[in-house]
């Protein structure tokens, strides 16, 4: 199976303006690749003047706002940095070895959404900000609608649906692995940190 790969033009983003940027692209290509009982509802965005719907589901919500928490993390301690984040969707198959079956993840679509991280001077003129917040508006609202035409267009090589049970398709949402690794050596480190020591034998 052949895998669509869609990219999205890069964006100019500054670390607070990330969180908003992802929700919106994410939670758009979500609702339009939902299949079943999907409850949606329209969100207006906290930082531009952009409104997109979300599927309702909130595993889905659940898995978008821990990875973007992952990212934003990391981005906050590694600024000027291009970030490129993946929404994969794939099938589940199962193939038969020896005397057990192994999941096989057939992936058939992924898009790629890119960021800049820049990190202007803080002496900037506020008219400046202005500027570059309109600029990023406008490039958002420019990206969700090339997701919109995209979903529109690219059909051919969606799978059968199976089942309506699901919200969606099987899904991941990939980060850089240095932002993984990362966010798994921070979560060590805590539990070891809150962790209390064993009782001492007596």
């Amino acid at each position: 199976m052949n895998c669509e790969v869609l990219e999205l033009p890069v964006l100019a983003v500054e670390t607070y303006q990330i969180r908003e940027v992802l929700r919106c692209l994410l939670h758009t290509i979500m609702f339009n690749r939902a299949l079943g009982p999907v409850r949606p509802y329209d969100v207006d965005s906290e930082l531009f003047e952009i409104s997109y719907v979300q599927c309702g589901d909130p595993g889905v919500e659940r898995k978008i706002e821990q990875k973007i928490n992952i990212l934003c993390n990391w981005v906050e301690k590694h600024p000027g940095k291009r970030v490129t984040v993946l929404l994969s969707f794939y099938e589940k198959r199962f193939k038969q070895i020896w005397f057990s079956k192994q999941e096989e993840r057939l992936y058939w679509e992924q898009w790629r959404i890119h960021f800049d991280i820049v990190r202007p001077p803080s002496s900037d003129p506020d008219h400046l900000r202005v500027v570059r917040h309109v600029a990023l508006e406008a490039a958002v609202r420019e990206a969700v609608l090339e997701v919109l035409t995209l979903v529109g267009h690219k059909k051919e090589h969606i799978p059968p649906v199976v089942s309506s049970d699901t919200v969606c398709f099987p899904y991941e949402i990939t980060l850089p692995s240095a932002m993984e690794s990362h966010f798994g050596l921070d979560m060590f480190k805590r539990v070891v940190l809150n962790s209390s020591p064993p009782a001492m034998l007596s």
